[in-house]
């Protein structure tokens, strides 16, 4: 029996680890795509003082040339977090039945499982307080 509590207490760690690592993911997403904002708005900035919106053209300012260059890398990282992200809500959602198969197992075999309160995602409203 206490094998079995061991064994719930490593999955609960394992589903408690991921499920922040999902929502480090999320923060990192939107930490990024309000920096691509921010590089953007900078890009229609310098062009409107230039006056040249074609990256092509010689006159074409430098300043907004290169933060083009940091704003499309950053769409590039953001494409990839997006599909790490995913990968790792499967394996949130692979990490919770197991768990639930071992809380299940554990209740059979006569042990108490004390329920584990789920925390809320990262920016969902609970009452009018959004988490972080």
């Amino acid at each position: 029996m206490r094998s079995r509590e061991s064994l719930l207490r490593l999955h609960r760690f394992r589903t408690d680890d991921v499920r922040r690592q999902v929502a480090d993911m999320d923060m990192m997403i939107q930490d990024l795509m309000r920096k691509h904002d921010e590089l953007d708005q900078h890009v229609k900035v310098e062009e409107a003082k230039n006056g040249i919106s074609d990256p092509g053209n010689v006159n074409y300012s430098m300043a907004a040339k290169s933060v083009r260059t940091r704003r499309d890398n950053i769409l590039r990282t953001v494409a990839e977090l997006r599909d790490q992200h995913d990968a790792m809500k499967e394996k949130l959602s692979e990490e919770e039945a197991e768990l639930r198969k071992i809380e299940l197992l554990v209740e059979k075999e006569g042990g108490s499982v004390k329920p584990v309160p789920v925390p809320p995602a990262p920016g969902v409203m609970i009452g009018h307080a959004i988490t972080r």
